[in-house]
C-alpha cells in the first residue's frame, strides 16, 4: 500500500527527516510518499502559520487522492486541517498529534507532551480538550525550541528536549512522553531509552494506524460533517477542491 505523509510547512529538510521516521516503521510493503506543499510558512508555530498552511496541506491530500493512496499522515504536531483534510478524502486521515495522543494513552496512565514554542501549547491542549484526553495529559510542556532549530546540526535542542522531559517524570509524575512537533521524530527512540519511559514520536504513530485502518478496509464517513464539499466558485488564487 502507498501511505502520503504531508509535511504542510515547505521546509524540505523536515520533510525527509520524516519521510525516514515514517518508513523505519511502516511495514513491509508500505511505500511512504513524503511531501510538502509548495506554498505556505517555512514552520508552523501557532495558530496563524497553522491557518496559512491549509491550502497548500489540502492540495497534496487532493494529489494523494487522485494517485489512489491507501491513507494520509498530517505531520504537524498541530494536526493542522485535519478536519478539512477528511472532508477531502476518502481514505483515512490521521494526525500525529492525535495519533500520539491516543498510544500514550494505551501505554501509560498519565503522560506529558513536549513541544517547541510555548505558543503552541494553547493549540495543543484544544487538541486534548477535542479528543477527550485532556484528563490523561499531566502537563504540555515547551521546550523553547523554534521549529527550524531542530534542523541545525550543531544544536542544544536535543539536550533541551531531553531537560523537560526529566522535568516531566519528575514535576507531573508523567509516565509516558509525547513529543510534540515532527521535526523531533529522530530523537524518541534515543529520549526513551535514556530514560526509561516511553518517548512517542507521532508520526511512527500515526502511520502505524492508518496502515492498520487500510487494512480493515475503513474508509472516511461521508454522511456528516466529513462530506466531501460542495461544488461552487472559489474566487482568487486559492486551492480549490473538485
Amino acid at each position: 500500500m502507498d501511505i502520503l505523509v504531508v509535511n504542510p510547512n515547505t521546509t524540505a529538510g523536515m520533510t525527509a527527516k520524516i519521510g525516514a521516521a515514517a518508513a523505519a516503521v511502516a511495514a513491509p510493503g508500505t511505500r511512504i510518499i513524503a511531501v510538502n506543499p509548495e506554498t505556505g510558512p517555512a514552520s508552523i508555530e501557532g495558530w496563524v502559520d497553522g491557518a496559512l498552511a491549509v491550502p497548500g496541506l489540502l492540495q497534496e491530500i487532493a494529489r494523494g487522492e487522485a494517485r489512489g493512496v491507501a491513507g494520509h499522515v498530517i505531520a504537524c504536531f498541530d494536526d493542522t486541517g485535519l478536519d478539512a483534510a477528511r472532508s477531502l478524502a476518502a481514505a483515512p486521515v490521521v494526525g500525529i498529534g492525535e495519533a500520539g495522543f491516543h498510544v500514550a494513552s494505551l501505554l501509560a496512565g498519565r503522560f506529558s507532551v513536549v513541544t517547541t514554542l510555548a505558543r503552541s501549547i494553547p493549540v495543543i491542549e484544544a487538541n486534548l480538550l477535542r479528543y477527550g484526553l485532556a484528563g490523561r495529559c499531566a502537563r504540555v510542556r515547551a521546550s523553547e525550541i523554534p521549529v527550524l532549530e531542530l534542523e541545525r546540526p550543531g544544536s542544544d535542542a536535543e539536550a533541551r528536549i531531553s531537560a523537560e522531559i526529566a522535568a516531566a517524570l519528575a514535576e507531573d509524575r508523567a509516565e509516558a512522553i509525547v513529543l510534540g512537533c515532527a521535526g523531533m521524530a529522530d530523537l524518541a527512540a534515543r529520549l526513551s531509552a535514556r530514560h526509561g519511559v516511553p518517548v512517542i514520536d507521532g508520526v511512527a504513530a500515526a502511520v502505524t494506524l492508518v496502515e492498520g485502518l487500510a487494512r480493515l478496509g475503513l474508509r472516511t464517513a461521508k454522511t456528516g460533517g466529513y462530506a466531501a464539499p460542495r461544488p461552487k466558485p472559489y474566487a482568487g488564487a486559492v486551492f480549490a477542491p473538485t
